[in-house]
């Protein structure tokens, strides 16, 4: 499968307080960050104005940097149940700003992210911190740690994506 050189990549890490991202540029042998950063929100605030907060800012940064496409990671599950129903609702914000502009957007799992970035399913963060760090010649560690996670998440679109899609196509063929 051929892909044009230069792709333009936003990873996104959701969260409600936090919401991470990163937009590289080049192709899975030459990365280079255009930008990062992190989206903020209040407890303070309602819910909904939370979430409209991180779908506004998320649409501007579609607007300002055009990404070909998009990674988010999926949503992981652990035994804080409240937790995993705010972040899924920040994810389907940024879901919603993603397909009102038809953009291509890959889903990836937390072990695929590390597996990309540091060789090692099992990673923890500063490893995965280090490699993001390394691999796109940054000076220091990106923080909050959402941007660092972010980073790698769009690491990982960048080295998996003709994979990821080519998988896709073939599950919608066989439906």
């Amino acid at each position: 499968m051929m892909t044009k050189n230069n792709q333009i990549i936003l990873g996104i890490d959701p969260g409600l307080a936090t919401t991470g991202y990163g937009v590289l540029t080049g192709s899975e042998a030459h990365m280079k960050p255009v930008a990062y950063g992190s989206i903020i929100t209040s407890p303070k605030m309602s819910l909904s104005q939370r979430l409209q907060i991180i779908y506004d800012e998320v649409s501007a940064i579609i607007e300002e940097y055009k990404p070909d496409e998009i990674g988010v990671e999926e949503l992981f599950f652990s035994r804080n149940v409240t937790t995993a129903l705010l972040v899924g609702q920040a994810r389907g914000v940024v879901l919603l700003a993603a397909q009102q502009r038809n953009l291509k957007l890959l889903e990836f799992k937390p072990v695929e992210v590390k597996m990309a970035v540091t060789g090692y399913g099992r990673a923890d963060k500063r490893q995965i911190q280090q490699m993001v760090k390394i691999l796109l010649g940054l000076p220091a560690i990106p923080k909050p740690d959402d941007t660092a996670d972010a980073l790698a998440i769009a690491i990982c679109h960048m080295q998996s994506r003709n994979l990821k899609i080519l998988a896709q196509r073939v599950i919608e063929e066989n439906r």
